[in-house]
């Protein structure tokens, strides 16, 4: 067996409480890599098409990439694979912080749960011991109680935990799984899943050492890697800077991005440092989708209260994840105000333009208690905070009432309700129980014409970056497998991870672009195709993708070949992306998803367009961009079936067997 992996998966039946120890083989591994790679290849080979995502048959999978454990930069993340009940088709959620090397140490690549438990559980690991433990007295904690409480339990604060809070016990399809006490794994609500198997927590203390194929190497390279990434340092604040910047590019042509420039906003800030640029700019979606940055949320009257300088005041000291030379991540205090807060992490830039730029809001104070209250009950601040800007919306126009919200008022940009109607979402309480489960779901209950205000694309929220700015979102938030998703492609990934210096079949994009150049629909296809086949192997490989942002030609493929003693050429890395996307891919189409079942909402692609601002006029042409992509990986635009011939280059001979039997 190579370098790199464990070559071991475990597989929980948790309504008999057996264990059983697979070894998927060093094949699987080398078309898969491991990962969610990994996690579509065992899921898809075990899960029949059509089952309940949240009754016994369903899959529930946690796993690291080849890389995490090794000791190559950037590469702490772990994965959370199954069935998503929020889109009802293949669902995927990382996370850093520690908890994903220490999958690996415990001797597995990968851990899946099926069947349901009787009664709350949860896996315990500890070196060789294997066990489902009573999860009785954590079972309706938050995940902070939870970790503490099992600590105290094992009498030992060096286990490794990752748990679901109320939310995913209460079936939320918003939520998600928690580790380290705020590093959530959010999206395509597994938390539900979990919860439905009365799975509270993973508890995890490995012993086994991560076997590599050449240490030196991965070490060399490295070192490497991290004096050409290192920023200049900063002690001043550039917060009053990035939101004039965010003004100029109103008026200015697109400029490529440098990846440094991204690595230093990063290292002083983390990705609280660029909202105020990006509201400025056009680039985060405003009130519900219907506003305009600078219009209605200006950076020197509100966005710039809830960005960079701000936030930092808070930080006590920076979170680095396993592995990361950059530390984007702080652990806040707040002392004064009305919601002081001992410890809690410090949010993102899609939490603060969520509950902040959506519902404009602009209460540093409430922000700060709402991203500590999801984490605790382990909701998606994305999903959330674009479920709470659809009911204001929904309140604006008379189709909730103060009858429906027991009392609260729900107007824009007041911080208190909408710190009680999340409260309300997190114990399913009067209206929360309608909006725990996302806007989709909550536009069919409630009805009336809602369903224009419901910001989804395939039943999943959209994230903080407005497709009609970057209309590379736009194909991955209907396109990809998992849709409404921000984090695998679009036209400033593309420019940040420099994919024309990892694939010869990539053209370097433009220093400088005009608005024909960017709005051109007819051309994106295989830059889009390229960038998401790169980021199918740094998922694979289990590798931050903010590493492959700030550093542009990042080393992946040489760290791979030194883990595992393969001597893969990008050519071949590019099939393997190819490959897991495709299996990811055809998860749906098994299911029965076609193509526009993940349509987007249309107000967020310009129909109709807006009047004013940056993607004033704006309407997207998202069938172009759909053929486009779908054509350079050979699937029907129609029913969403990859070619046989396609299937049979990448052998993919279960697919086959599956989409054509």
């Amino acid at each position: 067996m190579a370098g790199g992996y464990t070559g071991k998966i475990l597989m929980v039946d948790l309504s008999k409480g057996e264990f059983r120890t697979e070894e998927p083989g060093d094949e699987v591994y080398q078309k898969f890599l491991a990962g969610y790679g990994l996690g579509a290849k065992v899921i898809f080979d075990k899960q029949m098409g059509g089952v309940d995502p949240l009754g016994e048959d369903a899959i529930l999978g946690f796993t690291a990439g080849i890389l995490t454990g090794t000791g190559a930069l950037f590469s702490g993340r772990y994965m959370v694979v199954g069935k998503s009940p929020l889109t009802g088709g293949w669902g995927d959620a990382n996370s850093g912080g520690s908890f994903g090397p220490e999958i690996k140490k415990t001797g597995f690549d990968g851990i899946f749960f099926r069947g349901k438990s009787e009664k709350p559980v949860y896996l315990l690991i500890d070196g060789d011991k294997i066990e489902l433990r009573d999860a009785g007295k954590v079972w309706g904690k938050d995940v902070i109680e939870t970790e503490e409480i099992i600590w105290e339990e094992l009498g030992d604060k060096g286990y490794k935990v990752a748990a679901i809070g109320p939310s995913g016990e209460k079936l939320s399809l918003i939520s998600g799984i928690v580790n380290d006490k705020g590093r959530v794994a959010a999206r395509s609500g597994l938390g539900a899943v979990m919860g439905s198997k009365k799975l509270k927590a993973l508890v995890l203390r490995g012993n086994k050492k991560v076997t590599v194929h050449d240490r030196e190497k991965i070490v060399e390279l490295s070192k490497k890697f991290s004096k050409r990434i290192e920023p200049v340092k900063i002690k001043f604040g550039m917060g009053g800077i990035l939101g004039v910047f965010g003004k100029l590019l109103r008026f200015l042509p697109h400029t490529r991005m440098e990846p440094a420039l991204w690595g230093l906003a990063l290292k002083k800030y983390g990705t609280c440092g660029v909202l105020s640029l990006l509201s400025e700019s056009g680039d985060t979606p405003t009130k519900n989708f219907k506003g305009v940055g600078y219009l209605d949320f200006p950076v020197n009257e509100h966005s710039s209260k809830i960005s960079d300088d701000r936030v930092i005041k808070y930080e006590q000291k920076k979170f680095h994840c396993m592995n990361c030379p950059i530390g984007c991540g702080g652990i806040i205090s707040v002392k004064e105000g009305p919601y002081p807060l001992e410890e809690s992490h410090k949010p993102e830039y899609e939490t603060l333009a969520s509950f902040g730029t959506l519902c404009l809001n602009d209460d540093l104070y409430g922000i700060l208690k709402l991203n500590d209250i999801c984490n605790r009950a382990g909701l998606d601040t994305i999903s959330t905070g674009v479920t709470v800007a659809f009911a204001l919306e929904c309140y604006e126009q008379g189709i909730i009432t103060k009858a429906d919200t027991d009392g609260i008022e729900l107007n824009w940009g007041d911080s208190s309700a909408i710190l009680k109607l999340t409260e309300k979402i997190i114990n399913r309480e009067g209206i929360g129980d309608i909006l725990a489960d996302g806007v989709k779901v909550a536009a069919q209950k409630l009805g009336k014409g809602s369903e224009k205000f419901a910001m989804h694309a395939g039943g999943q929220e959209i994230p903080m970056h407005d497709p009609r700015f970057d209309i590379g979102y736009a194909a991955a938030y209907e396109v990809e497998p998992t849709p409404g998703r921000h984090t695998i492609a679009s036209l400033l990934w593309q420019e940040l991870m420099q994919v024309e210096r990892k694939f010869k079949e990539a053209k370097r994009p433009a220093a400088i672009s005009g608005r024909k150049d960017r709005y051109r629909f007819d051309n994106k296809g295989k830059g889009h195709a390229l960038n998401t086949i790169y980021v199918q192997v740094a998922n694979g490989a289990g590798l931050c993708i903010f590493g492959l942002e700030v550093g542009g030609n990042v080393p992946i493929f040489e760290w791979l070949n030194a883990a595992t003693g393969w001597s893969f050429s990008s050519e071949d890395y590019l099939q393997i992306g190819e490959r897991i996307e495709t299996i990811r891919h055809s998860f749906n189409v098994r299911e029965g998803i076609k193509p526009r079942d993940f349509k987007m909402a249309d107000r967020a692609t310009g129909h109709p367009p807006l009047e004013k601002g940056p993607v004033g006029g704006v309407t997207l042409d998202m069938e172009t961009l759909g053929k486009n992509f779908y054509k350079e990986f050979d699937w029907n635009y129609e029913n969403g079936l990859p070619t046989r011939e396609r299937l049979e280059k990448l052998g993919l001979k279960e697919v086959i067997e599956a989409l054509y039997s």
